[in-house]
Parts: structure tokens; C-alpha cells; sequence
């Protein structure tokens, strides 16, 4: 069962945009969910967040949202080199920027305009089976160690081999940091505690609720908690599948 879930964990190969019209098509998309970016410049170990505000695909140009913390502004000004980085629905879009961007403020609010990129990395990273779990069985959850004051307690909503979708209670939003790496995770499972590190790639507060959601990517597992996480995901592949069949009478 194992290799099965291995071989459709199989990360699929990157595509090149290079048409205006699939490059601004695709960062459209970033912008109308809202998707987080994160910023890095070259051989600084920092990593920033943005939004993108705004795309002019006929202008060929892009306006970011200030980036948090803001202290990334000062190699903004110096012209360093950065690269882009978000998440669409599992999807991976990448550029990199020359570093000449615009930075401008109008009522308080700080953007930077600059040149759309000439190239997009579209990149489909996994195809792993996500298995998501029921209300009545939502699975407790820590996020804890060295970068945290206090761990957070929340509920697992899915989980693939690669990574899995947290929620908690309230605005826990300005506590984490996209990118980060957290070296305490542990999710309650049925046979027994799971602990491993994660990384941060996707945050997001929703009001209506008051719940915060979280994705975060297994971050450099151990083969024992890998078969955890497999053993895990199977079990709730198969119930699904059980599920739906007897949906069918």
C-alpha cells in the first residue's frame, strides 16, 4: 500500500509560462484568492510576506502588497534580487524579480509597483490522495517549538502524505509566520502520537467563523512517522472508499 501512495505522491513536472497571457492569467489567480506570497531575497535567510494587489497584464506590470515585516523593504531599496512564491489549490507559482520596484504609499497603505515577470514556474507539486476527515472525528492538534511563545492547540481537517489542513479557534494569525518552520507538531492519530516539524505555507483568518486555517508541509520526516502518516491516510482512503460504496444501495 505504501509504494500506491508514494507513486501518486509523485511530483509532477514544472511548466515555464512565458506568455503574457498565461503569466498575468495565472498570478490573477494568486490575487483573486488571496493567496499569500513569500519573499526571499538572494543569500538572506529571511522569508517575507506579500499579496498581490494588482495585475495589468496590457501594462505588463504588477503592484505587491507591503511585505511583513517590513524590513525587507530596506533590500527593496538597495536593488536586490528576490523570488516570488505562492500556492494555488496545491499548485506552486514561482518568479523572480530584478529587485526595481516602485515603492509607494497612498493613505497610509504601502504597495510596490513594478515589471511583470517574463517567466512563471507552474508547478503541480503533488497528486497525493488527501483524505479528509469527518466533523465527529477531527483529530487534536499541537504547533509548537523554539519559534512559538506558546504551542497552539487546533483540530486536523485533512492530511496527505505531504502535508495537512489545520484549523483553530480565533485570530491565531499574527502568532505564525508563512515560511517558518515549526519543530513541534503532534497530531493525536488513532495508534498513537505523530510528532514531526512543519512549514508554514498557507494562513488565513476567517471572520464569519472566528477560525483560523492553516496548511503545512511535512517538514523533513523521519521513515517511522512517514509510515505513520501513510498508514494513516490509507486507513481513511479506505474508509472513504467504503463509504461510497455504500452509498450505492
Amino acid at each position: 500500500m505504501f509504494n500506491t501512495l508514494n507513486a501518486e505522491d509523485a511530483p509532477q513536472p514544472p511548466k515555464v509560462l512565458t506568455t503574457p497571457l498565461e503569466i498575468a492569467g495565472t498570478l490573477r489567480l494568486l490575487q483573486e484568492s488571496n493567496d499569500p506570497l513569500i519573499i526571499t531575497f538572494q543569500e538572506r535567510n529571511q522569508r517575507f510576506q506579500s499579496y498581490l494587489v494588482d495585475i495589468d497584464r496590457d501594462g505588463k506590470t504588477l503592484i505587491l502588497d507591503e511585505m511583513i515585516p517590513r524590513d525587507g523593504e530596506r533590500y527593496l531599496e538597495n536593488g536586490e534580487a528576490f523570488r516570488v512564491e505562492g500556492f494555488h489549490e496545491g499548485v506552486r507559482v514561482a518568479w523572480e524579480s530584478n529587485g526595481n520596484l516602485t515603492i509607494s504609499e497612498e493613505d497610509g497603505h504601502r504597495t510596490y509597483q513594478g515589471s511583470m515577470p517574463n517567466e512563471v514556474v507552474y508547478h503541480q507539486r503533488r497528486n497525493a490522495f488527501r483524505a479528509a476527515l469527518k466533523l465527529a472525528q477531527l483529530i487534536n492538534v499541537d504547533l509548537g517549538g523554539e519559534k512559538l511563545k506558546a504551542p497552539v492547540n487546533g483540530k486536523l481537517l485533512d492530511i496527505s502524505a505531504t502535508g495537512c489542513k489545520l484549523r483553530f479557534e480565533g485570530d491565531i494569525s499574527q502568532r505564525l509566520q508563512l515560511g517558518q518552520v515549526y519543530d513541534r507538531f503532534i497530531a493525536a492519530l488513532p495508534f498513537g502520537n505523530m510528532t514531526t516539524a512543519v512549514e508554514l505555507r498557507y494562513l488565513h483568518f476567517e471572520e464569519k467563523i472566528d477560525a483560523t486555517f492553516a496548511g503545512v508541509r511535512f517538514h523533513n520526516m523521519s521513515g517511522l512517522v512517514q509510515r505513520q502518516v501513510e498508514r494513516f491516510v490509507y486507513q481513511l482512503q479506505r474508509e472513504a472508499r467504503r463509504f461510497d460504496k455504500d452509498d450505492d444501495f
